[in-house]
C-alpha cells in the first residue's frame, strides 16, 4: 500500500470513529416496526454444561479500588488449569443475563450496551479448564450454561495461529472470543450500529479484565488475529456473525508478569 492510499485509509477510519447520529437521516428497521432479532443466538444442540451462579468462593478480591489499581495485561499463565466455577464467573459477569425487559425486548447484563442491544455472543476455546473437555464452546446466556461446538484438540496451537501466531496466547488456559451478530444493532441503529457495537466490545472485555483480576487470573486482549480462520474455526458465517474481539484467560503467573512488568517498563 502506497502513502497515498495509507492517508486515504487513515482519512476514512478517522471519519468511521467520529459520531453520525444528528448528521445522517435514516428510518432503521425498529422504526419501520419490522421484527426484532432475537436477543441471543438460538443454541445448536441439546447438550448443556450448566455452570454456578454462586461465586462467593470464587471472588478472592472484593475491594474495587485495588482491582483497578492492579489490573494489568496479563501474557503469562500458570500451568494450573481454571476451574469451572472461575469460568463461569467470568461468563456471567461479562455477558449473563440479570433480567429481561418488556416482552423480550431488551436483556439487563453487568455490562452496558447501546439501546440494550448486546449483540455479541461468547465462544471459548478451551485448553485446561477442570470438567471441561478440551474444544470450541458457546455461551448461552439465558441458561447460564455452556454448549459445546466442536470437542477438537490441539487448541492451544489454534488459539496461537488464530491469535497471528503470537505464542502466549496458546499458554492460556481458555480463550474467549466475542463475535457480533451485527442485525442486532443495525435493527436499531442501521449505518450507525458498527461504531457503537465495536465501543460496547471495550465495554465487555474490560469487564473481563477486572473480574480476571478479582479471581487470581489474568487476561490480555487481542485485536490482531485471523479473521477467517477464527469465524471457520467458531463455525460462524463471517458475515452475519464474526468475531471482533479476543481474550486469552489464565491463572496468572504472578512472578513472570512483574518481571515482565518491568522489563516493559525499564526505559521509558
Amino acid at each position: 500500500m502506497d502513502e497515498k492510499m495509507i492517508a486515504e485509509t487513515i482519512a476514512k477510519n478517522r471519519d468511521f470513529m467520529k459520531s453520525n447520529f444528528g448528521h445522517v437521516e435514516y428510518v432503521s428497521d425498529q422504526q419501520k416496526l419490522l421484527p426484532q432479532p432475537p436477543l441471543v443466538k438460538a443454541a445448536r444442540s441439546e447438550e448443556r454444561i450448566p455452570l454456578t451462579m454462586e461465586f462467593g468462593e470464587v471472588v478472592k478480591e472484593h475491594d474495587y479500588v485495588a482491582l483497578l489499581r492492579d489490573r494489568v495485561s496479563n501474557r503469562f499463565y500458570a500451568e494450573d488449569p481454571m476451574t469451572m466455577d472461575q469460568l463461569a464467573f467470568l461468563l456471567w459477569s461479562t455477558q449473563g443475563v440479570r433480567a429481561i425487559r418488556g416482552k423480550n425486548y431488551a436483556a439487563l447484563r453487568p455490562v452496558p450496551s447501546a439501546g440494550a442491544r448486546h449483540a455479541f455472543e461468547t465462544y471459548l476455546l478451551v485448553s485446561r479448564v477442570e470438567g471441561l473437555k478440551e474444544g470450541v464452546y458457546h455461551y448461552l446466556p439465558m441458561e447460564h450454561a455452556l454448549e459445546p461446538i466442536s470437542l477438537e484438540g490441539d487448541m492451544a496451537e489454534k488459539a496461537i495461529h488464530c491469535a497471528c501466531d503470537q505464542k502466549w496466547a496458546g499458554k492460556a488456559a481458555v480463550t474467549f472470543v466475542y463475535t457480533a451478530v451485527a442485525y442486532r444493532g443495525e435493527w436499531r441503529y442501521n449505518i450507525n450500529a458498527h461504531r457503537v457495537m465495536l465501543i460496547d466490545a471495550g465495554h465487555v472485555v474490560q469487564n473481563l479484565y477486572l473480574s480476571a483480576q478479582a479471581i487470581g487470573c489474568g487476561t490480555c486482549a487481542i485485536a490482531a488475529f485471523r479473521q477467517e480462520d477464527t469465524d471457520k474455526l467458531l463455525q460462524v458465517d463471517g458475515k452475519e456473525e464474526f468475531a471482533v474481539y479476543m481474550a486469552p484467560v489464565g491463572v496468572r503467573d504472578e512472578s513472570k508478569n512483574e518481571q515482565n512488568t518491568k522489563k516493559l517498563y525499564a526505559n521509558v
